[in-house]
């Protein structure tokens, strides 16, 4: 559970210094509302570009290189993520009981990960359930958050002190007290660097559906590219092509199909790895993606050690502008492209950047101007982050109410919804998706978490 301490009375004095809590106020924590409306967002972008992406490809997964707005969901995910490992570890002076809490944690982690997204569940669209263990998907969302949660999580355990929270003065004191995770965030580059230019990737082989083998010309080391690059290699080396997620982003891609940036037909001179398995959320960006989560750690720490909001958001919004900074120079001067499927170093500091501009928004907001009321779906679905996930992102709820058809299996109430509430009254399908998805089912959600934060009911892991 995410905390601050209470904020001064006054709001001329919230932006320019906290005042000391008293000791009967000191020891009534509260959560900290800017960073389960940051979650909740998120899971509501990843609801709209989920389901609304196919109409609106520009909001969808950029097919190779670039960046969209479902670009940014993961990193923000793990951002988050980092940001309340270092307020929830803090409360946890045992290092034997922070350590159980985080190997539990990632275990549930693996397992909802592999159960939702592994092919066992055919939500929303069909009603069956069932996955060959041949084919199972071994990656996903999931499971790179329990990959960066283990290792961050870990990380402050080990470095733990009983140091008091107290800096001492300077801009870099902070880093200085921290060094330990800065040095793991360095080898965590270098072996995400040293993998991705480093590597030899030999020509490599597929099946597809006539039962033919195609072979992939490779035999290069440090290419970028769609079918020869070391994420891939590492990938079906490890996992196993089997086990890599059969449709991905690039299918959409110029070189691809004639209907880009819409998923469509392959084009008759589509070249052969068009139709390959590539894993979003594989081995080697994984590694690359825990840089997001010690990002969110450090601004956690920021959180912790700095009291007065303004010295907080001078931190935040410098660091955010600089990564910010860096990313977009990478890409723009074709030294690191922006790339969500590689994790790509300049994807790491845009997105993160972006999600530190985005999270000092929200803390000013919500958390010092206490501007709460316009955001109170995203808090109440923040609160209750793994129901919705499950339930609407993944589309389990969905499935459920889809099993209850009249005659046809396509005569149901969410599309006869979408259908005569959305779409005819709108006269176009892309808006009325997009109105479907933004009110049938986030703004529904949020109601739903409303309701259920309400009775005090929550899903945690």
């Amino acid at each position: 559970m995410a905390e601050i301490e209470p904020d001064a009375s006054h709001l001329h004095h919230l932006i320019t210094e906290q005042s000391q809590p008293s000791k009967e106020i000191s020891q009534k924590r509260q959560r900290l509302a800017s960073l389960d409306v940051f979650r909740g967002l998120t899971v509501a972008l990843m609801i709209l570009v989920d389901d609304a992406g196919g109409e609106w490809p520009v909001i969808a997964h950029a097919p190779w290189n670039g960046c969209n707005l479902a670009d940014f969901v993961m990193p923000f995910f793990l951002f988050i993520v980092g940001v309340a490992v270092a307020l929830s570890l803090k409360r946890i002076p045992n290092r034997a009981a922070a350590a159980k809490r985080v190997a539990l944690r990632t275990v549930k982690l693996l397992f909802w990960g592999i159960l939702l997204q592994g092919g066992y569940s055919h939500a929303p669209d069909e009603l069956t359930y069932g996955v060959d263990m041949k084919k199972i998907r071994l990656c996903g969302i999931l499971q790179r958050i329990a990959l960066a949660y283990l290792v961050v999580g870990l990380l402050e355990i080990l470095t733990k002190t009983a140091q008091p929270a107290e800096l001492s003065p300077g801009h870099y004191s902070i880093f200085k007290r921290y060094f330990w995770h800065l040095f793991a965030g360095a080898c965590v580059l270098v072996i995400y660097l040293a993998t991705l230019y480093g590597t030899y990737v030999p020509d490599w082989q597929f099946g597809v559906g006539d039962g033919r083998v195609v072979t992939i010309k490779c035999g290069v080391r440090g290419k970028l590219d769609p079918p020869c690059n070391a994420v891939g290699y590492v990938d079906r080396q490890l996992l196993g092509i089997n086990h890599m997620y059969p449709h991905p982003a690039w299918r959409r891609s110029k070189a691809c199909t004639a209907d880009s940036p819409y998923e469509g037909p392959f084009r008759v001179d589509a070249p052969p790895w068009c139709r390959a398995p590539f894993e979003p959320e594989g081995i080697l960006s994984s590694v690359s993606s825990i840089l997001s989560t010690l990002i969110g750690l450090h601004f956690g720490h920021v959180l912790i050690h700095m009291k007065a909001h303004l010295d907080r958001l001078k931190h935040w919004i410098v660091m955010g502008i600089g990564l910010l900074v860096l990313g977009l120079t990478l890409h723009f001067t074709h030294a690191i492209p922006l790339n969500k499927q590689l994790y790509s170093l300049s994807y790491v500091c845009v997105t993160s950047g972006a999600a530190a501009l985005l999270f000092s928004a929200l803390y000013i907001q919500v958390d010092v101007l206490h501007v709460r009321y316009i955001f109170l779906p995203f808090e109440w679905i923040g609160m209750n982050a793994m129901l919705v996930y499950v339930m609407a992102a993944e589309g389990i709820f969905a499935g459920f109410i889809n099993g209850w058809y009249y005659e046809d299996p396509r005569n149901t109430l969410t599309n006869w919804i979408k259908k005569h509430v959305f779409v005819q009254v709108w006269h176009s399908r892309r808006v009325g998706v997009l109105l479907y998805v933004i009110f049938a089912e986030i703004l529904f959600w949020g109601i739903v978490s409303g309701i259920l934060h309400r009775l005090g009911l929550y899903w945690k892991l």
